[in-house]
């Protein structure tokens, strides 16, 4: 098939490339120009495992283009993907006027029938908006679909070609076809492509990530219950983590959720609750939480500290909100970072992809090593802030000679507490006890 992807962000680049990977004929439009120019000269401008391989692959075999010209990437597309950014407004709710003038510029160039898949994680309506745009705006048919993504950065290759399940929303049987032909490459071991309307495929995304990024509150919540009452939060995790109706995965507590769609989706759902005049309680409770979540470290510094730490010397390990990417939007690590500069540390930090995002944004009021142990130079403390592997095993007795004072702080309880006493560490991590 040929296909258009309007919007190369992370979503429309995964996307994009991913498609042509299957055979299709992909042609990506951004109007950034500077970008533009970067993708036809095989640079990503993202970090994402894998990608960088199927990227590469399929720019050479002609499969996989770039343009800033709407008119040339969507003229000979059969479906037109809109991959555009919906950030929260200042009251919550999506800003969705990146989708809708898209939708507009493309109903005033488009010739033939269309089927045009909103990709971008939008509120429960838009697709009924975006129908509306094209029927202001052209006489020529359409079918407006809704196809949300459930990638998880950092494996989000392996997510596209391989999906758990792909949700399709339309009601046109023409539409259904098309998507039921794109799809079916990837679904070939059996998992569902699950057809409905366009209104439920939307709130489904945003149901998706507001259950996960409840599950991680909730679990942060019994971590902080541990500490108060000796409980070890491990041996809670397996032991809820075992029965089959709560399953293992998104049960290991830390420093709050991050990132480009759970805040952004949390808050997107609730004002959505609010507008339709129903109180959604249990996401306000989660927002709630998960903003203090985000300092908990921060307030274990200050206590050990007895609420003075100016002028201590303090290593971050982990910057990008998760591992495997350079994303660092709603990074905790940025809250922390900005909580302990207004106490007066003096920060040095460390993340394998992630400095430059940080750099740009932080500039110089932190310092930044070239590799982890670097950060660690005379540092009264180390703060372990995000899970990269290779923070997993370091090396204890380098560690250990190479700071001030063996104090770790860790948010992601990265360490065998055993293994903390016998090296002589102050250890204080999430929901365990303390090593002293």
């Amino acid at each position: 098939m040929k296909i258009a992807v309007v919007g190369t962000g992370y979503v429309g680049l995964v996307t994009g490339t991913c498609l042509a990977e299957t055979g299709n004929t992909v042609t990506c439009v951004d109007i950034n120009e500077e970008k533009v120019k970067m993708m036809q000269a095989y640079k990503l401008p993202i970090y994402e495992p894998g990608l960088d391989i199927l990227f590469h692959r399929n720019i050479e075999q002609g499969r996989l283009k770039f343009t800033t010209v709407l008119s040339e990437a969507i003229q000979d597309a059969q479906i037109i993907f809109l991959a555009l950014p919906t950030p929260p407004a200042g009251d919550g709710a999506a800003d969705l006027s990146f989708v809708l003038g898209a939708a507009k510029d493309i109903a005033k160039i488009i010739t033939g029938y269309k089927v045009i898949v909103t990709k971008s994680t939008v509120p429960v309506g838009t697709a009924d908006k975006v129908i509306k745009v094209f029927d202001e705006n052209t006489s020529v048919e359409v079918d407006v679909v809704s196809n949300p993504e459930f990638l998880r950065e950092g494996v989000a290759v392996d997510d596209f070609m391989k999906p758990d399940r792909v949700v399709v929303g339309t009601q046109s049987l023409r539409a259904q076809k098309l998507m039921a032909e794109l799809y079916g490459p990837y679904v070939r071991q059996g998992n569902p492509i699950i057809f409905m309307d366009t209104r439920s495929s939307e709130l489904t995304k945003y149901a998706a990530n507001s259950f996960l990024a409840t599950k991680i509150t909730f679990m942060n919540e019994i971590a902080n219950l541990c500490e108060l009452v000796g409980a070890d939060v491990d041996a809670v995790r397996k032991g809820i983590g075992a029965d089959d109706r709560i399953g293992k995965r998104f049960l290991f507590p830390g420093v709050g959720y991050g990132g480009s769609c759970f805040p952004k989706d949390v808050q997107a759902l609730g004002r959505s609750a609010t507008e339709n005049n129903y109180d959604f309680k249990i996401l306000t409770s989660v927002m709630e939480v998960n903003d203090s979540q985000r300092i908990r470290l921060v307030e274990k510094v200050r206590k050990y500290y007895n609420g003075d730490i100016k002028g201590k010397k303090i290593a971050i390990w982990g910057l990008a909100f998760k591992p495997e990417t350079d994303d660092i939007r709603e990074a905790p690590a940025l809250y922390i970072i900005e909580e302990l500069l207004k106490d007066g540390a003096l920060i040095t930090a460390f993340d394998p992809e992630a400095m430059a995002n940080v750099k740009k944004q932080l500039g110089d009021k932190i310092s930044y090593s070239e590799n982890q142990y670097d950060a660690l130079k005379d540092v009264d403390a180390l703060l372990i802030v995000t899970e990269w592997s290779v923070f997993r095993t370091p090396d204890f007795d380098r560690i250990a000679e190479l700071m001030k004072t063996k104090v770790i702080f860790d948010g992601r309880n990265l360490y065998d507490l055993q293994k903390m006493i016998d090296c002589g560490f102050y250890y204080n991590s999430i929901g365990r006890k303390t090593v002293e």
